[in-house]
């Protein structure tokens, strides 16, 4: 395939130098564009991101923007790529469980830096250069898994979509807490001891077991996300010694 062959969007997404215009140079260019979008979702989420609003932030009329992007949805798909980054070097100690472990850490922390990221459409398989050397990060620790190249793809997916889910989740409980004064210890702690009373062991017989212990009542700076991730690890470490 050669530069002429590769769609527009996909070309602007890898940077690939679009053929010269005769006229002046323009004023803007893509990466301005990209970077006032990311600062207007970092501020106002991702609803708050318009081409309408770029360009004002931009100090260029709507249209302008069209020379440099094709549309709302390709703007996403620039942010997202600009927003994770390229990812880091995840090292090679301690095998594929540590691996893991950090490549999801490394992802968080992006969801983290820039959380609109969890509220990204998702229209396709990753394609910009930021989102493949994510896939090849995962793909390196996973390489002497013995696991073919396809579950390792699958591994990819569950362990992404695991993190994205735990960060939406993590936001949307933030975003129920604003204003209380609670912390998230507090809202479960209430859960628990308000369920407690309604619950009826004679109906509920297991629910009322659940709430009548201490479930509902973690301490401080009890990690759910790490949790959550060594039961996806533990099903990985399970299809690795079915090939195994």
């Amino acid at each position: 395939m050669t530069d002429r062959d590769v769609p527009a969007d996909l070309g602007r997404l890898w940077r690939i130098p679009a053929p010269a215009r005769l006229g002046r140079p323009a004023e803007l260019d893509l990466d301005r564009v990209v970077r006032a979008a990311v600062d207007l979702a970092d501020r106002d989420g991702l609803e708050g991101v318009t081409l309408q609003k770029v360009a004002q932030a931009l100090g260029f009329t709507k249209m302008s923007l069209y020379r440099h992007v094709g549309s709302k949805d390709e703007l996403f798909e620039l942010m997202a790529d600009h927003a994770n980054g390229p990812a880091p070097d995840l090292g090679d100690e301690g095998g594929w469980r540590d691996g893991v472990r950090r490549w999801a850490g490394a992802i968080r922390a992006r969801y983290t830096e820039h959380p609109w990221l969890v509220d990204m459409p998702i229209s396709g398989p990753p394609r910009g250069p930021n989102a493949i050397s994510w896939m090849d990060a995962m793909l390196r620790v996973l390489r002497n898994s013995g696991l073919d190249l396809g579950t390792q793809v699958g591994v990819l997916t569950v362990v992404s979509g695991y993190v994205g889910h735990a960060m939406a989740l993590t936001r949307q409980m933030a975003r129920g807490r604003e204003g209380t004064g609670l912390s998230q210890v507090d809202v479960e702690q209430d859960y628990g001891r308000t369920l407690a009373a309604l619950v009826d062991p004679e109906r509920f017989p297991y629910a009322a077991k659940l709430f009548g212990g201490d479930v509902f009542e973690p301490e401080a700076g009890t990690d759910d996300f790490s949790f959550g991730l060594e039961l996806v690890l533990d099903g990985v470490a399970a299809a690795i010694d079915a090939v195994g």
